[in-house]
């Protein structure tokens, strides 16, 4: 079953020194483009991250430090590739736990202020992890019946992503789902805004996941000792709660999230 695109989307993966969102940086990018009309686009880029590949990140996408040496920094590529995603929903395995926070992250490292906030964003990982609970190369054994041979090379993953979501939609098109309410929803899974409310884990504010909305839509702090509490409240009673995430190690769009709401507090 084919995807009912109103604007194109970019499925995308990311090979990295490592996995930690604020510290780490993108060594290979992969996007599959996808356009309404059917047309898809594939680019592939090695990126030197300037600083070294981790010994346990090389030995799973086999990029070395040497293979990055020569190529260009994101700071170089980051215009022309917010050109190429401008406009387009995002979509990954993982995508919104990993991929897309760290891709922001590096966009606001290079100074370009790229905004995700009117995309709708699909993570076929959570679809998998709902209905079948599995890694990648299973789902895509799974559904597509095909052994992903270059696993953890950032195109074959991001190509056999696009390829299990469409798998995806055939497999469930007449299959309720149980949600977290215990209520029977069937939900239309080729359309763009309900993949990405079924795909959701939470709904963040921030990529990462500090801070998110409750039930009454309101912005929570989501860890740590105010875990549940109202960002607003808490920085009108500890007004030293937002320097301490300001000199700390979080994430750059969290802090410009907390940012964001405490200046709004202000003109209240």
């Amino acid at each position: 079953m084919q995807l009912k695109l109103k604007r194109p989307i970019v499925f995308f993966d990311l090979e990295t020194t490592g996995l930690d969102v604020v510290n780490d940086r993108i060594v290979e990018i992969s996007i599959v483009k996808v356009y309404p009309d059917g047309k898809e686009e594939i680019k592939t880029k090695r990126i030197n991250p300037t600083i070294p590949i981790s010994e346990e990140a090389s030995k799973i996408h086999h990029i070395s430090n040497e293979d990055v040496k020569d190529e260009p920094t994101f700071k170089l590529i980051a215009k022309s590739l917010a050109q190429f995603i401008e406009g387009c929903d995002v979509a990954g395995f993982n995508s919104n736990r990993f991929d897309v926070p760290l891709l922001v992250e590096e966009f606001l490292r290079a100074g370009v202020d790229f905004d995700m906030k009117k995309r709708k964003f699909i993570d076929v990982q959570s679809i998998f992890h709902k209905m079948e609970k599995r890694t990648l190369v299973a789902a895509y054994k799974f559904y597509c019946k095909k052994d992903l041979t270059k696993a953890h090379s950032a195109e074959a993953d991001t190509i056999a992503t696009y390829e299990v979501l469409k798998a995806q939609l055939d497999l469930y098109k007449d299959v309720e789902y149980i949600d977290a309410d215990g209520v029977a929803t069937k939900p239309i899974i080729n359309e763009i805004d309900d993949l990405s409310e079924f795909s959701s884990q939470t709904k963040n504010v921030d990529f990462a996941g500090r801070i998110v909305y409750n039930k009454e839509g309101v912005e929570v702090i989501n860890f740590g000792k105010h875990k549940g509490k109202a960002v607003e409240e808490v920085l009108k009673k500890e007004p030293s709660y937002y320097n301490w995430i300001m000199n700390n190690n979080f994430p750059l769009y969290t802090k410009k999230v907390l940012t964001a709401i405490k200046l709004r507090g202000f003109n209240k």
